[in-house]
């Protein structure tokens, strides 16, 4: 709109008014208010319900340090009940009705999908903590999971690497994610000499329950005399029944290996786990890590939680990495004002909980270490392989309309799909 000078100061007033609805400005009184997006119900509520749970721990930490910037922290909690249009519909209260400063949510792609257009029209801040699939960069989001060179691609390197798997099951949850993320996948493996007739992909809606039959198929691929493993992309309480079939059928990590990127120690919690020992997992954290930071972080846990039982995991240092990058944007910044917290966030430093720092980059990714983990009878995992820090590539090398591509959101580039073979910005970065 062009605001001329006809405009009276009433009506300059009114549109003013009218813009703040849209922006991510706090609160006209004395706290600064969190949105807190996650599923506290349906399939999705076994892996969200305790992310909720670490953005209040990490609000209240805050404000007992001060709050922010004067004042209180306030989290403004809402349940979109693993329903990605409910999601939208929820982060648009919480931005226009609630005007919260950021909101902190999602789990599936499917729900972070819905929403981003929301936080892109009303120029607001989400903060991303699960692992994801790329193909998307978004001004608007800051994506602290692991992208797939974070977690996909290393895994499937430690499986042909250290375990000699040669033929590879693709099982996923029926979404994005898993259709993306293996995309990029075979494309990978067929890269490295894995013949196509040794790939098998299977998708399964959310909440599956009967898995015999998808089992007994593993079961028959994996005895072609190639050494087989499994890639889970399974999201949600599937995987409940998912591992307890294996155990059922008498598969063991010897024989199929298995190595899931949605499944950690929450997941786990549910499960009798003796049958799932030396089965993987790979994140860019686990609880048995040993830091200092973790040690702290898990007593601060069970202190607010007030149950010593209840376990940590990886996404949950994602919120805390992209909780601490805000706080720490919001301070250099001197405003929660969206547009100047964008302009500070990047190359932000923070604390992760395995003993080193994330860095925010200018594609709104962060560089995370790679750990390989493997189940243990107790529910916890043996950390069998790290990495340095990897910054997060949010466009894959491994398909062709992506492999030219980059994201860089300073300015003057400010850019989410910037193609270097044609030095031209494809539009949004989403």
């Amino acid at each position: 709109m062009n605001l001329k000078s006809t405009i009276t100061g009433a009506a300059l007033g009114a549109v003013m008014a009218a813009s703040a609805a849209f922006s991510g400005a706090v609160a006209a009184d004395d706290t600064i208010k969190v949105g807190v997006l996650h599923s506290l119900s349906g399939t999705m509520a076994i892996s969200e319900t305790t992310l909720k749970d670490a953005m209040l721990m990490l609000i209240d930490e805050q404000n007992k340090k001060g709050g922010l910037l004067g004042k209180k922290l306030e989290a403004v909690v809402v349940d979109p009940a693993s329903d990605w249009p409910l999601f939208a519909e929820k982060a648009r209260e919480l931005i226009q009705k609630d005007k919260v400063a950021a909101v902190f949510g999602c789990w599936t792609s499917s729900s972070r999908k819905s929403v981003l257009p929301v936080f892109e029209e009303t120029n607001s801040i989400l903060f991303y903590p699960v692992q994801y699939e790329g193909e998307e960069s978004s001004r608007n989001i800051f994506y602290t999971g692991a992208a797939p060179n974070q977690q996909a691609i290393p895994a499937v390197d430690y499986l042909m690497e250290k375990e000699g798997v040669k033929r590879f099951v693709l099982e996923g949850t029926d979404y994005v994610y898993p259709r993306t993320t293996n995309k990029i996948l075979e494309a990978y493996l067929i890269s490295k000499g894995i013949p196509k007739e040794d790939i098998m992909t299977n998708y399964t809606p959310f909440g599956f329950s009967d898995w015999q039959t998808e089992v007994s198929k593993i079961k028959e691929f994996g005895s072609a005399g190639k050494k087989t493993a499994v890639v889970s992309t399974i999201n949600g309480d599937a995987n409940v029944p998912f591992y307890k079939e294996l155990g059922n059928k008498g598969i063991k990590a010897t024989d199929i290996p298995v190595v899931a990127f949605s499944v950690g120690e929450e997941e786990l919690a549910g499960l009798d786990t003796k049958p799932l020992v030396g089965h993987l997992a790979a994140w860019n954290y686990f609880e048995s890590v040993e830091s200092s930071a973790n040690k702290k972080f898990i007593k601060d846990w069970h202190a607010f939680t007030k149950n010593d039982k209840r376990v940590t995991n990886d996404p949950m240092e994602a919120a805390y990495i992209g909780f601490n990058a805000w706080v720490k944007a919001v301070q250099a910044a001197g405003t929660t004002d969206t547009d100047k917290v964008l302009d500070t966030i990047i190359g932000v430093s923070v604390p992760n909980l395995s003993g080193g720092y994330a860095t925010v980059m200018p594609n709104h990714h962060i560089t995370k270490p790679v750990l390989i983990g493997e189940i243990q009878a107790d529910g916890q995992f043996e950390i069998v392989q790290q990495t340095p820090a990897v910054v997060g590539d949010e466009w894959s090398d491994f398909l062709p309309d992506s492999k030219d591509l980059i994201s860089d959101w300073r300015k003057p580039m400010s850019c989410g799909n910037f193609n270097v073979a044609t030095g031209k910005c494809g539009g949004k970065g989403s």
